[in-house]
């Protein structure tokens, strides 16, 4: 994160966001699913690793995060970073979830530094990009995907997607996760 100048805000973003994901994929894990617990949670601490240098330039941040990931030899968690924003359909992985779908999902839920709904999620990317007829249609496009993947994977899951809401306030960043 600090070898790519990730900025502080973005920091706190992918930590939380990493605090969702492991979250969710424990509760995955514990209901009898096959996922990597470490590479959820290095896949959402970096999955905006491309975010800062490609601010302002319209360069795909994920794409730029997964190069960088795979450069260092990491080529699972760049997958996991290049999916981050769209996942990829039909990959042939067989398992009915993947680290790459927890990790997505719960960057959906999450809103600059707190655990959101998806409905408020996705107003403020309608409100922040929608700002021309393809990219309302695309967001509108993710939404539907999000909200199907969103009941897949709670579907299992003794819980509802509001029980991510009481991630908010557990932790605070300052340079790595602290309790409070």
């Amino acid at each position: 994160m600090a070898t790519h100048g990730m900025l502080p805000n973005i920091r706190e973003h992918s930590f939380l966001v990493m605090e969702v994901a492991c979250f969710l994929g424990q509760a995955l894990v514990q209901a009898g699913f096959d996922l990597h617990l470490q590479l959820i949670e290095a896949g959402a601490l970096l999955h905006d690793l491309g975010k800062t240098p490609c601010l302002g330039t319209g360069r795909n941040h994920a794409q730029w995060g997964a190069e960088i990931l795979h450069g260092l030899g990491y080529p699972e968690a760049a997958q996991v970073v290049a999916e981050h924003v769209y996942l990829v359909e039909n990959n042939g992985d067989p398992r009915p979830f993947r680290e790459a779908e927890v990790v997505n999902y719960a960057d959906k839920r999450v809103l600059h530094d707190r655990v959101v709904t998806l409905e408020d999620r996705f107003a403020d990317l309608m409100e922040r990009y929608g700002l021309t007829v393809e990219a309302r249609s695309r967001i509108a496009v993710a939404w539907a995907k999000v909200q199907a993947l969103e009941e897949r994977l709670f579907a299992p899951l003794g819980l509802s997607p509001g029980a991510l809401l009481q991630v908010n306030g557990r932790f605070k960043v300052q340079g790595s996760p602290v309790q409070s």
